[in-house]
């Protein structure tokens, strides 16, 4: 039974005074869209009546079959705090439909829940995921813009007054938690400027629209303090990227079925064959969790971002870890997802190569529990250790090449999706960058 009925919608939207609705969605590349309706459309909304124009929005449709339906998920009703003084605002998530009634293949909610099923057929109830977000808040220029200007000089952890963040902070938890967050971290990280909130773990559609929910939040609140929030994986050289460390753990009604008492480190063969596979899909998933130019720029050696492949549960610097706790918090940690991944298509890859490791009983390797960061290549090749690609270019290469991953995407999604990070690789390659003058321009 879900949360809420269309009646309760109503009830509330009158009750407190909502003036608009914003029905969201999001494209292939991660972007939050919204058709805004005034409240006086709102029974049309709930009963599946409202249509947009598919051809406006980056690698949905061509203009001639652009016609299509918002199906706004009931559960997904939210009302924007901040949004009290002028009339308020609520939102809704939608799925996106074919006018013929049918899931829109290039919606990426859609394509996870296809995903979903899969793993309901195996058996398994829940996909669960628990993400650990990280952005970097700047200062604004009198004209509004962004700065590479840090408002602080804060450590990991570090108090005020050095964390001059923490009230921007503190105002993204509570807003967070007025909007039905569960709050269970709010710290500053390594960087200065950089801070990650972690919220519960929930089921992959629900913890994908609290991402989704989150940037907006965080983007929303940092500017009333005067700052930019931004996601970028590595907006500053020489510090630490930003990260979205992914929790992710496999349920069979309430059972967690990577747990086994009996099980080495209280591991069950399932939660193995699941990081078995994602250890071997790995280098091809790299190109959806890590879509940007910029994300290659966070996986290298020394800031703590995973740049290899291995697993381990005790070491931080492989590419999946598993923490300490167990019994129902039994989960694999993925640590290179980055934040400016489209949640909905990161877990969708994630989930299916695990699947394929369960599906085809595969062995994981050894774990390793040394510092792989100290190990020369050899060292590595010697373990069974690859390399996570180290550009855009090769994860798409990797990506192109593996059935699993491209069949998580699903054809449209795969085809937009290629295409729109193949013109962004290029637009990167042929540029000239200022670091090539500074070394070439009096040297040659």
């Amino acid at each position: 039974m879900g949360k809420f009925t269309a009646d309760d919608i109503r009830k509330l939207a009158k009750e407190e005074n909502v003036k608009f609705i914003r029905l969201q969605f999001t494209d292939i590349l991660g972007t939050i869209k919204n058709v805004e309706i005034p409240v006086s459309q709102l029974d049309k909304a709930l009963e599946n009546k409202m249509m947009f124009d598919g051809s406006s929005i980056e690698g949905f449709v061509r203009i001639e079959e652009s016609d299509m339906y918002l199906y706004p998920d009931l559960d997904t009703w939210v009302i924007f705090p901040w949004t009290a003084e002028k009339g308020k605002v609520a939102r809704l998530i939608c799925d996106i439909y074919n006018p013929d009634g049918t899931p829109f293949a290039g919606d990426p909610r859609a394509n996870l829940k296809r995903i979903l099923g899969e793993m309901k057929e195996l058996g398994f109830t829940n996909f669960n995921v628990g993400p650990e977000p990280e952005f970097f808040l700047f200062k604004l220029d009198q004209a509004g813009e962004p700065t590479l200007e840090l408002n602080d000089k804060g450590g990991y952890f570090d108090l005020a007054p050095t964390d001059l963040g923490e009230n921007c902070r503190r105002d993204i938890v509570l807003e967070l938690e007025e909007m039905g967050f569960e709050i269970e971290a709010s710290h500053h990280e390594v960087a200065p400027g950089q801070h990650e909130i972690d919220f519960k773990y929930a089921d992959a559609i629900t913890a994908c629209d609290q991402i989704q929910t989150f940037k907006l939040v965080v983007k929303t609140i940092a500017r009333k303090h005067g700052l930019h929030a931004t996601f970028m994986a590595k907006p500053l050289f020489g510090v630490n990227g930003s990260g979205m460390h992914c929790n992710l753990s496999l349920f069979n009604e309430g059972v967690n079925a990577f747990h086994d008492k009996e099980g080495e480190l209280e591991m069950s063969d399932t939660a193995r064959q699941f990081i078995a596979g994602i250890i071997e899909h790995a280098p091809a998933f790299t190109a959806v969790t890590n879509p940007t130019v910029n994300s290659y720029k966070r996986l290298v050696p020394g800031y703590e971002a995973p740049c290899y492949v291995a697993w381990s549960a005790r070491n931080r610097s492989p590419l999946v870890r598993i923490p300490a706790s167990r019994g129902l918090s039994t989960r694999v940690e993925v640590r290179s997802v980055d934040p400016t991944a489209n949640p909905y298509l990161a877990m969708a890859v994630l989930l299916s190569a695990g699947l394929d490791g369960i599906k085809n009983n595969k062995k994981a390797p050894a774990p390793i529990d040394r510092n792989i960061y100290v190990m020369n290549a050899a060292e590595r090749a010697e373990e069974g250790i690859k390399d996570l690609p180290s550009t855009l270019y090769q994860a798409l290469q990797e990506l192109q090449g593996d059935r699993v991953i491209t069949d998580a995407l699903g054809e449209h999604i795969l085809e937009h999706f290629i295409e729109a990070k193949e013109i962004e690789w290029d637009m990167f390659r042929t540029q000239v960058h200022p670091w090539e003058r500074e070394q070439y321009i009096q040297m040659y």
